[in-house]
């Protein structure tokens, strides 16, 4: 069948058992995936690239924060993109620039090129993360979408976590540029079965586009992520503070604009359900430590213990095999009992994770304090993300996936670009301490340290807020059954 002739099935949609269901499952996946593939493969290379181009550790952040800039600042937008213009369309238009992108990458001169292939890349994956999301929710039969999105949550992230080996075997084979040229492959697959077997859905409410609050937020975090990075290397640099005074200025003049456009990206509405307001805060502090520990973690693993890229990026493959054999089970469960308990165990696991990492010293084990710790983050993360992700998606009507979607991976993407420009600057990793085991140890602990607290504060919100939703709920059913399980 074409897929013009695609249709869905009314008004379910398409039981998650069926040949059309698992379709739309492995293109969402497999599109999910090319992020997941370029974020780690980039963490891993980024002493190879620093090397290779005379950067400082400022430029390597920016490497990391362009990228996630252009993602975080756009997705909202894009949100609104897929639910007003079509999901299909707008995943199928990111998959494509995304990859190009991708190559551009592979083939710039200097830092600078670099950097700004990476603010394309992450406008490709500001289309293609909500519209993926938000395909799965409008799609798949309402009773299977816990178990969908739990076998997304899992499956998404093992091309991205299997990556980080590639990317070292590559590494340790030729140039770093080879690394971006291994999402073609897979976006070549996603375009393939996307047009083919995903159904378009729209929202039919959708009514206009905030190009007004869009650009307030890229100016309001990308002056923010400057200031956050340059203020502390350099406190009397004009230009730092200038930043600093036009992210605040921008900052408000969104809220001021959002309260009042006729199209806001974020609709008022959506603020008064406790539940999404909630979960997003969570989403800031847990998305942020992951974000932030994923990038000194890899650098410490070479600088400091001396593994190679390759043996560095294999070191993540406990959390691949955890979250292939609990991924799906992890939404079944978050649908069965609610997500109170999974989102209180998840976040502190990873703390403990976090605190494991102090470990990591010259000749570091690789059995004795490597895995152990990346199995036990692997743990918490699989028992968090999918109850995580569908609060946020389920919390809200079901109309504005999209823009539920989109929100919550602006959040998510947001901490990580404030934490990741914030943080290793405030603990002294500055300049060329990416290269020297010494002056990257104390900055190195201190921040695990500070990242294992913030996901231990997560888990105290999560214990506060929906504690009561790990019991079934004799109440009407007013919400969705996966914040207030019906009794059996």
């Amino acid at each position: 069948m074409a897929s013009s002739e695609v249709a869905l099935p009314r008004p379910v949609g398409f039981p998650l058992r069926s040949a059309q269901g698992r379709r739309i499952l492995i293109a969402t996946v497999l599109g999910a995936s090319l992020a997941g593939i370029d974020s780690n493969v980039v963490n891993v290379a980024l002493p190879d690239i620093g090397r290779d181009l005379g950067a400082s550790f400022a430029s390597l952040q920016w490497t990391v924060t362009g990228y996630t800039l252009s993602l975080a600042s756009l997705i909202l937008l894009a949100g609104a993109l897929g639910d007003r213009y079509g999901r299909r369309r707008i995943f199928l238009i990111g998959v494509a620039g995304f990859t190009f992108a991708s190559v551009l990458c592979s083939v710039v001169p200097d830092v600078g090129g670099l950097i700004g292939a990476r603010i394309l890349q992450g406008i490709g994956g500001a289309l293609m993360a909500p519209a993926s999301m938000a395909i799965l929710q409008s799609t798949i039969a309402p009773d299977d979408r816990p178990k969908a999105i739990g076998t997304w949550s899992g499956f998404a992230g093992i091309a991205g976590v299997l990556a980080p080996f590639v990317a070292g075997w590559l590494l340790s084979l030729g140039s770093w540029r080879w690394i971006f040229l291994i999402n073609v492959p897979v976006a070549v697959i996603v375009l393939l079965v996307s047009l083919r077997h995903i159904p378009e859905t729209r929202d039919g409410e959708s009514s206009g586009m905030d190009w007004g609050g869009s650009a307030l937020a890229v100016a309001t975090l990308a002056a923010a992520t400057y200031a956050l990075t340059a203020i502390p290397a350099n406190p009397r640099g004009p230009w730092a503070w200038v930043s600093a005074f036009v992210a605040v200025a921008a900052g408000i003049g969104f809220v001021w604009y959002e309260r009042r456009t006729p199209s806001p990206m974020l609709p008022a509405s959506h603020l008064k359900s406790r539940p999404f307001v909630m979960i997003n805060v969570m989403t800031f502090i847990v998305y942020g430590a992951f974000g932030v520990f994923s990038v000194i973690f890899t650098i410490a693993l070479e600088t400091v213990s001396g593994y190679s890229p390759a043996k560095a990026g294999s070191s993540l493959l406990p959390i691949t095999i955890i979250s292939l054999v609990l991924a799906r089970s992890s939404g079944k469960l978050a649908a069965r009992i609610g997500p109170g308990l999974q989102l209180m165990v998840g976040p502190a696991l990873c703390g403990v994770a976090a605190l494991m990492a102090l470990q990591v010293s010259p000749g570091a084990g690789y059995w004795s304090v490597v895995i152990p710790l990346q199995c036990v983050f692997g743990l918490g993360t699989a028992t968090m993300v999918a109850p995580l992700t569908f609060v946020a998606l389920s919390s809200i009507p079901g109309d504005h996936a999209g823009v539920a979607s989109a929100v919550n991976n602006a959040v998510a993407r947001s901490a990580a670009l404030l934490w990741i420009a914030a943080l290793p600057p405030l603990v002294g990793l500055t300049g060329a301490s990416y290269t020297q085991s010494e002056a990257f140890l104390p900055g190195y602990r201190l921040t695990c340290i500070i990242c294992a607290v913030a996901l231990f504060v997560s888990s105290a919100l999560a214990a506060a807020v929906f504690r009561s939703h790990t019991r079934c709920d004799r109440r009407p059913l007013l919400v969705h059954p996966l914040l207030h399980p019906p009794c059996r």
